[in-house]
């Protein structure tokens, strides 16, 4: 049964809580880094984020000159629910700066922060020599890490690059074994999640002797038309053009793909650096304990600014010492196991709705949604002619209720509607149990499950 929230309390460890990462040899005072992204675009950004608590920062992606011409406008948004920029869409490109400029800029970073790391991104050709090149002069400034972007999915693919190779392993094995026959520095393959499977491209990774992966980048999207010019919204000169989709929306999507690597037996053990949707501690914390150990985070800083580190620097601590964790090794990963295959799940686990009707305000939101969309089993007494006290409040017909969790997620009041426990007296039984022992038909199944 969902219980409702107890006070936190914040017990007192022994020693001091430490928030230090190491992600593939890559080490930060906190796990917390500016992923490669507008916010870290220049030296003076990237300092100033130093300065608020960024433990790490990752360029953004350094190519070839000269510099690529971007768009205007280059960003849209969806907003839900009165939540701005739930969903950010961008149609830019790598940087638009002189490769010099950024490379002595990252060199004046890493000198006057060495603690901090310093990540830089790359795309470019995929030729021996281009990456060569490129990866000796990005390790000539001191950085800490190089990440290859195998990511991005628009302008840069249409060249053969970010996601045009991210999409073929043959490719990212390729271009990894490139470079990790010159980098001195730890290497991070940034994946795109533009394709079907991601433990694929991760294991290719792998097999090219990447250092980590980070994932998830940016999601193909289209934000939309506008119903009153016909035009795409957000449009370049009245045209419009598929970008990357990031943001708070995403966040599921990446977490699904970090616990895809983190439970695949061949990466399992691969370092893994966490993006998609991470706006506070929380959300960094679930990343954690689904295998990564860093996370990064762009969206969120555009929308607020650097200063949101401070927030989850502190959320982080105050949860560790909650939990009694003196280490971010003591739980990354620890939650990883518990995400499995549909046909590992427990056929035998029961839930009913349970309506409180003290706080019920008779919305009659859950009745509409089971009775137009599920399975028919919340009934109000005033349809069966009842009044008095109550006679307005929804009831469940328990022995009807498949246990959905619909109602719970469309009522406004919260712990209004929770779901509850129900003993079957059978033991666990899941659906590969059930087809190791032949019955595979539905019938039997049916039968078996409510005999």
């Amino acid at each position: 049964m969902r219980k409702h929230l107890k006070p936190r309390t914040f017990k007192k460890l022994k020693g001091k809580v430490d928030l230090s990462s190491n992600t593939a040899g890559i080490k930060s005072p906190n796990p917390f880094w500016l992923a490669s992204a507008p916010p870290a675009n220049s030296g003076e950004q990237v300092m100033r984020a130093f300065d608020h608590g960024w433990g790490g920062a990752v360029w953004k992606t350094l190519g070839e000159d000269p510099a690529v011409v971007n768009v205007t406008s280059r960003y849209g948004a969806i907003d839900i629910g009165g939540m701005k920029m739930a969903g950010f869409n961008n149609v830019e490109l790598i940087t638009d700066r002189p490769l010099d400029v950024n490379l002595k800029e990252i060199a004046e970073v890493k000198k006057k922060y060495p603690k901090h790391a310093v990540i830089v991104s790359l795309m470019v050709p995929c030729e021996r020599k281009n990456w060569h090149d490129i990866v000796k002069k990005a390790e000539d400034t001191g950085c800490d890490g190089l990440e290859l972007n195998f990511g991005c999915p628009h302008g840069m693919s249409e060249r053969g690059m970010g996601a045009a190779v991210g999409q073929v392993p043959e490719y990212i094995q390729k271009v990894v074994e490139y470079v990790k026959e010159v980098a001195k520095t730890p290497v991070l393959t940034k994946l795109t999640p533009n394709i079907a499977d991601v433990r694929f491209p991760a294991r290719a990774a792998m097999a090219g002797k990447t250092d980590g992966v980070s994932l998830i980048n940016t999601i193909n999207s289209v934000m939309g038309i506008d119903l009153d010019t016909l035009k795409p919204k957000f449009a370049i000169g009245g045209k419009g053009a598929h970008g990357g989709y990031c943001g708070p929306a995403v966040k599921p999507i990446a977490l699904n793909m970090v616990s895809q690597i983190a439970n695949d037996p061949e990466t399992k053990n691969l370092p893994i650096s966490g993006i998609g949707g991470v706006s506070d501690w929380r959300d960094a914390t679930e990343f954690l304990l689904l295998g990564s150990s860093s996370v990064q985070v762009c969206t969120a800083v555009m929308h607020y600014g650097f200063r949101i580190v401070e927030d989850m620097i502190s959320g982080l601590e105050n949860w560790m010492r909650e939990h009694e964790f003196e280490t971010l090794d003591d739980f990354i990963g620890k939650s990883a196991g518990d995400i499995v295959e549909w046909k590992h799940l427990n056929l035998h686990h029961k839930t009913v709705a349970k309506i409180d009707s003290s706080t019920c305000i008779e919305c009659d939101l859950c009745f509409i949604a089971c009775n137009d969309t599920a399975h028919q089993c919340i009934v109000r007494p005033s349809d069966y002619g009842k009044t008095g006290k109550g006679w307005k409040i929804p009831t469940v017909i328990e022995e009807d209720c498949v246990g959905c969790n619909l109602c719970s997620l469309v009522c406004p009041v919260e712990e209004c509607i929770t779901m509850e426990d129900v003993e079957t007296g059978h033991a666990p039984l899941t659906w590969e149990q059930y087809t190791a022992a032949g019955m595979t038909g539905y019938k039997e199944v049916y039968k078996r499950f409510h005999d």
